[in-house]
């Protein structure tokens, strides 16, 4: 399996068995993405929530590719009423799709569109494919059921944020790998605009501190994991 940063907190997993699936695409006006929407071809997109920096360029690439999209029920909705295919979920429940299992988990934020629409609880993504466990945070603040999350499920990659003042920052985003306990955690949500940036070295450092591993992933790197 690939994991590739496409940056923020976009990125593209492609299954050894040649699924490809897009956790919250904003590329194109996305200033750190090497890949654009033009570039990705998906069979499934899953949205954490709808701000316009995670469901980004998803209806543009849904057009050209026909992707099923995943994401709690109301954005699921959202989704549908434009035209798109769409499994409704909801924080809390699971469901086994051909690429493996995908379970959501609360997350501290919101979740609006572009144009306004509340669309739901935003939330956390646990990805179960081929003998591994993501766990995309989403946009979120740190919560003590994250500990929780890591006691019931053997995470391998925790893709956090910490560009502060929206999510997590730094000092948060350490105790929360602290609490999930994962083997290795990636950094996201940094440095695509000001009010957000920070330097993921010295998340990697603290995280050395803590005796945690940490990848600090390069914008458009991909990982076989």
């Amino acid at each position: 399996m690939k994991l590739k940063y496409l940056s923020h907190s976009a990125f593209q997993i492609t299954t050894e068995g040649g699924k490809v699936i897009l956790i919250d695409p904003f590329l194109d006006e996305n200033p750190n993405s090497p890949v654009k929407s033009a570039d990705v071809r998906p069979d499934y997109i899953i949205l954490s929530h709808a701000h316009g920096d995670h469901l980004g360029d998803a209806f543009k690439i849904a057009k050209r590719t026909d992707p099923l999209f995943i994401c709690v029920n109301e954005l699921a909705n959202y989704v549908i009423s434009k035209g798109f295919r769409a499994h409704n979920m909801h924080i809390g429940g699971g469901f086994n799709f051909d690429f493996g299992r995908l379970k959501f988990t609360i997350a501290h934020h919101g979740s609006s569109t572009p144009d306004n629409q509340y669309c739901g609880e935003p939330a956390g993504i646990l990805l179960f494919i081929e003998g591994k466990t993501i766990y995309h945070t989403g946009d979120t603040g740190l919560f003590y059921d994250m500990k929780l999350i890591g006691e019931m499920n053997k995470i391998d990659y925790m893709l956090l944020p910490i560009g502060d003042n929206y999510t997590m920052g730094i000092t948060d985003a350490v105790k929360a790998v602290e609490l999930a306990n994962p083997r290795i955690a990636i950094p996201i949500h940094y440095n695509t605009f000001p009010v957000i940036e920070t330097d993921p070295k010295e998340f990697k450092r603290q995280m050395a501190e803590k005796h945690k591993e940490c990848i600090i992933m390069e914008f458009g790197q991909e990982l076989d994991i």
